[in-house]
């Protein structure tokens, strides 16, 4: 029984999804994503944003700030320690995403240290302050 392309390239899109969610710390681009997965760079854009609603680029931005923002709520991390320890290979560009995804600088979200999230269970917590990009944002 023939197997549907369709489903054959979504299964390759999951790995690629799992992929950046396992290794996010690790220098990824989506040439070697897609390498990974034999499609060609633009192919594995297009696709995994009409899958996902967002490139692999900006997933994978999003699960780093995701990781960073736990980091900084536990507060034994500087900014510069954490822009690091979730793959992010230069400050400004990690200060910049941050800012963009979560509406303050990272340090500023360090010094409220998850105070938004107190007596509330983490697992909440984590879906309600989950980093969403400004320009996708449905208005107030």
């Amino acid at each position: 029984m023939a197997v549907d392309p369709r489903l054959r390239e979504l299964a390759l899109l999951r790995r690629v999804r799992d992929r950046i969610d396992r290794e996010y710390a690790e220098p990824l681009d989506v040439e070697a994503l897609a390498r990974g997965v034999h499609l060609s760079a633009g192919h594995l854009s297009r696709a995994f944003r009409a899958a996902y609603g967002e490139s692999p680029y900006s997933y994978l931005m999003t699960r780093r700030i995701e990781r960073a923002m736990s980091l900084l709520q536990r507060g034994d991390m500087s900014v510069t320690e954490v822009c690091f320890a979730v793959g992010c290979s230069s400050l400004g560009t990690f200060s910049t995403r941050f800012s963009e995804l979560v509406g303050m600088s990272p340090s500023a979200y360090r010094r409220q240290k998850g105070a938004h999230a107190e007596g509330v269970p983490r697992c909440v917590a984590k879906q309600v302050v989950r980093p969403v990009r400004n320009r996708e944002a449905s208005p107030g």
